[in-house]
Parts: structure tokens; sequence; C-alpha cells
């Protein structure tokens, strides 16, 4: 083979990556547009009226999760399946995002941590590597810092709504998360960065509370916490 040959058929096998790295693009692309929905309707739930419609309002996303697995079914077929890793980085962040999404609906319905299972199943791929296209460890975790982030911004706007019992369970959930994430040692430079900014979450939180109690709202929210949530 001369060596004008030889580049040919390099240019051949870079233009076939090329052209499916701009497949996984395409697919992403939509991916992210239901990511934005989903987000923009959640926020709702900041609002003063949004704490009344919340089953409502995860309803909805869980509805939105369905065009997600059909986008998620679309992208394992535009690469190999033994080369997740190759273009991981095309995926990562929208996967991390869902994976948000998906883990506050659960709170807000439940006001519980979502299993990397249980995310891999909302978005209809595999929790294990080696089966497929799977939910990678790191990008969940990354969504889970995610959520303590936003359940910060929740306690503060409970307290703006007239919720006075949310920040203290949002506070013990919370509590709990930083516990678990002490546990990892976390060698992933992006994810040690996102797990630093956990304490400011907390700390964030623990104001709320320590606002409430001085305030005395925090032996109304006690008495209420047996209530509805």
């Amino acid at each position: 083979m001369s060596v004008s040959e030889m580049f040919v058929a390099l240019q051949s096998a870079l233009t076939a990556d090329q052209d499916v790295r701009e497949e996984i693009r395409k697919v992403v692309q939509a991916l992210e547009q239901t990511a934005r929905e989903m987000l923009t309707l959640l926020q709702g739930v900041h609002q003063g009226p949004g704490f009344q419609d919340i089953p409502k309002k995860c309803q909805k996303a869980r509805e939105h999760f369905s065009t997600v697995k059909t986008q998620l079914e679309s992208l394992k077929t535009k690469f190999p399946a033994d080369q997740y890793y190759r273009f991981h980085e095309h995926w990562r962040f929208v996967l991390q995002r869902l994976v948000f999404l998906a883990a506050f609906v659960v709170y807000l319905e439940s006001e519980t941590l979502v299993t990397q299972e249980a995310v891999a199943e909302i978005l209809g791929i595999e929790a294990d590597r080696e089966r497929g296209f799977h939910l990678d460890i790191e990008d969940y975790l990354s969504g889970i810092l995610t959520l303590a982030s936003e359940l910060a911004r929740l306690a503060v706007n409970s307290v703006t709504a007239g919720d006075y019992s949310r920040p203290l369970r949002i506070s013990t959930f919370i509590n709990e998360l930083d516990s678990g994430f002490r546990l990892l040692n976390l060698k992933n430079d992006s994810l040690r960065k996102r797990y630093d900014g956990l304490k400011y979450d907390v700390k964030k939180i623990e104001e709320v509370v320590y606002d409430l109690s001085i305030r005395g709202l925090n032996k109304e929210a006690t008495g209420g916490v047996g209530g509805e949530k």
C-alpha cells in the first residue's frame, strides 16, 4: 500500500467516526430539549402555588421520561455497544441532568433517595456496565449532588411559601446524604469538586432551620410533620 493509499484509508476511518459522532449529537440534542422541558416543569415547585401542584407536576414529569426512554433507545443504535466510553463525553452531561430530574421527582413523591438501579429503570437503560448502555456510577453521583443543591433552594422557598416543616425534612435528608458521600473515596476530580459544594448546601439548609428556630417557627413545623407532606 502506498503512502497515498494509507492516508485515503485513514480519511475514510475519520469520516466514519465523524458520522457516528454527528448521529450521536443529534440524539443528544433531542435529549437535552426534553430535559429542559422537564426542568422548566419542575421549577414550578419553587413558587408558592407550586407546592400544591407537586403530585401533578411529578406525574407530568414521568410522562416525559417515556420520551427519554425512546430517545435513549435511539442513542444506543448509533455506536458499537463495546465503545460506550469512547463516546461517553457526548451524553455525559445530559445523562447527569436526567439523573437529577429522576431523583428530584422521586424525592418530591416520597422524600427518599432514588437508587442507581431505580434511575436506570426510569431511563430505560442498564445499571450494570457489563450489560451494555448503562448508567455510570459517577454520572449517578453527579446527578444526586445536583439534587442536593436543588433541595437547598427548595428549603428556602418553602419558608417563603409558609411551609415550615419541609426544610426540617430536607435538612435530615441532606445530612444523611452528606454522611453517605463521606464514606466514598472519590478519585474523579470533577466529581470531587462537585462533592465539595455539598458542604455549602448543608450550611445553607442549616441556616434556614436555624432561622426557623430563632423565630419559633420550628415548633409549629414539628407539630405539622405528621401531617400531609
